[in-house]
């Protein structure tokens, strides 16, 4: 039993290592936002290199991103 919850553990901690957050934006309405799955439309795309590996760091970067800042 002890053995299923390690391995229930480990696959649960490489799963949220795998995690990146994107800062993207909206073409329509210009807003940016941070979202953990890479944008697949046309119409929200990633600003600059806005791939970070955690949310903390995405909040970070956008800060610093003239378009995301201009608004």
């Amino acid at each position: 039993m002890l053995s299923g919850a390690v391995a229930a553990f480990t696959i649960s901690s490489a799963h949220a290592q795998t995690t990146e957050y994107y800062v993207v934006r909206d073409t329509t309405t210009k807003k940016c936002t941070i979202v953990d799955k890479k944008p697949t439309t046309t119409t929200i795309t990633v600003v600059d290199n806005g791939t970070f590996k955690t949310r903390t760091e995405a909040e970070t970067g956008m800060k610093t991103m003239k378009v995301c800042t201009e608004n």
